[in-house]
């Protein structure tokens, strides 16, 4: 039986993050991103992002760091990360980019709890979309760039409150792809949803290693 738990990281671990996620913003700048969809019903959200291979833990030499960045249209109040491979753990607490001023904005935020071992980490909080990005990371067991090597999805929601009737709204799934920064092999590519150029959310998807 899995227990529900968050890993603490240290003040250095969280600086660091916010570090990784200014240079996640800077290098999702640097593709252009997709106009926001005319229709403007959450259900339509649109994100895109990719996962890199993380800098081992000093304290956890033998798991593997998912380092994860994404961006969306749209606001969304919650996404859970859905690896094809159990996170080991996980960033608590998450934050978000203004790809404007390249700061970490006030307004961006999540929560993030989940079990360990588990086969998601699901974060609450908010963004305003923007296209601003939100980076973290988990750990996996053994060897990033082992193949079959992990390919999370990303799935994004987003709740308000319309004269005290709840609405909730749902996008996605949204393919990370493999991690980038590991050598090439037999499966460049390939990723758990197929590419399909009709579908607008599938030519969203980075390019995977």
């Amino acid at each position: 039986m899995h227990v529900p738990v968050t890993r603490l990281r240290s003040r250095l671990s969280l600086a660091l993050a916010v570090l990784a996620a200014l240079t996640a913003a800077v290098v999702l700048l640097n593709h252009s991103a997709p106009p926001a969809p005319a229709d403007q019903n959450p259900n339509n959200t649109l994100c895109k992002g990719h996962i890199t291979k993380g800098k081992a833990d000093p304290a956890d030499p033998t798991s593997g760091v998912v380092e994860y960045t994404f961006a969306c249209s749209q606001a969304i109040t919650g996404y859970s990360i859905m690896p094809d491979k159990e996170a080991t753990a996980f960033e608590t607490e998450v934050f978000g980019v203004d790809p404007a001023t390249k700061e970490i904005a006030a307004t961006d935020a999540f929560s993030c709890a989940g079990s360990q071992p588990g086969w998601g980490v699901n974060c609450t909080g908010t963004t305003t979309g923007n296209w601003h990005t939100i980076s973290s990371k988990f750990d996996i067991d053994g060897d990033v760039c082992a193949e079959p090597r992990v390919d999370p999805l990303v799935l994004v929601t987003y709740a308000s409150v319309t004269a005290g009737k709840v609405q909730q709204y749902i996008a996605g799934p949204f393919d990370l792809g493999r991690p980038r920064g590991c050598p090439k092999s037999a499966n460049s590519g390939k990723t758990r949803i197929p590419k399909d150029t009709d579908e607008p959310t599938t030519q969203l998807v980075t390019p995977a290693s």
